[in-house]
């Protein structure tokens, strides 16, 4: 089966004009569909700053930091888990975050055409105590901003 339309029909041979065509389907990850307005590219935020909330606030900050992100790619893609998910996954078991943030970020990537800067396996640094967990946050949120950045996005990299 291939995916080229098919043929369009034959001219009527009474006058009527024939039918408007189907609607497509399925939208490509931020094209509005006729009518609707498009979804805004996330917030890019300071990967410094989260750090700091993240250890004043004794991780706290993490839950609202990963709601707010898969919020955000939710709504722009229409794919991946949402905020909700994350809050609940993040609340219940914080290391899945790492390696399901990571996919997401991944794919998005991928649905572009780009090479992502970072993958799914970057996940493994909750292995290493501490550092690793800063690590991962700064080359999470850094990849994050720069896909927003691509998609338009010019906000002073903040909360």
């Amino acid at each position: 089966m291939s995916d080229s339309p098919p043929p369009p029909p034959p001219p009527p041979s009474d006058g009527v004009p024939p039918p408007p065509a189907a609607p497509v389907a399925q939208q490509a990850a931020g094209v509005p569909a006729a009518g609707y307005a498009a979804p805004l590219p996330g917030k890019r935020r300071s990967a410094g700053l989260v750090i700091l909330l993240t250890i004043v606030t004794c991780g706290i900050w993490t839950i609202v930091w990963s709601f707010q992100n898969g919020d955000e790619l939710k709504r722009w893609s229409g794919q991946g888990l949402g905020g909700v998910a994350y809050l609940f996954i993040t609340l219940l078991i914080s290391p899945v975050t790492m390696f399901l943030l990571a996919g997401e970020v991944e794919q998005r990537y991928r649905d572009d055409g780009r090479e992502p800067p970072i993958t799914t396996i970057w996940g493994l640094w909750f292995l290493l105590p501490i550092i690793g967990n800063f690590v991962w946050y700064l080359r999470i949120q850094s990849a994050i901003n720069d896909y927003w950045t691509a998609h338009g996005q010019t906000n002073d990299p903040s909360l």
